[in-house]
């Protein structure tokens, strides 16, 4: 299962649905995206340091997505499918679509535009 950086957030902040559903994945993959939309709000975090630590250790206990040349075909086979039936999605959001296609993972997010995805499974708390 793929974290979107709703999930992530709420998995540090202990949030008991999502926590259930998190120790219930048989795997846990962080897309490079989604690190550096939490860390970018980890910056402006008055808890800095205790988040800091916490992410690191998750990413020792999780596999991290990176883009990779096949991720950037993935890209544009969603955007092209979202631009027809005129669905767009936030462009940060396509690129961890196109991970969880290319992995053939689910999304665990709160963020209803993914359903647009063909193929790709959301997992919501």
């Amino acid at each position: 299962m793929i974290l979107d950086t709703n999930a992530l957030s709420a998995v540090a902040d202990n949030d008991l649905p999502v926590v259930r559903i998190f120790g219930q994945a048989t795997s846990i993959a962080l897309p490079v995206i989604v690190l550096g939309e939490y860390r970018f709000g980890i910056v402006q975090s008055r808890h800095r340091d205790g988040y800091e630590e916490w992410l690191g250790r998750m990413i020792r206990a999780v596999r991290v997505l990176p883009i990779d040349e096949g991720t950037s075909s993935y890209y544009a086979e969603i955007r092209t499918e979202l631009k027809k039936i005129g669905k767009p999605i936030p462009s940060n959001d396509l690129w961890i679509a196109a991970l969880c296609r290319q992995h053939r993972l689910p999304i665990l997010s709160r963020d209803g535009h993914f359903d647009a995805v063909a193929g790709l499974k959301r997992v919501g708390w």
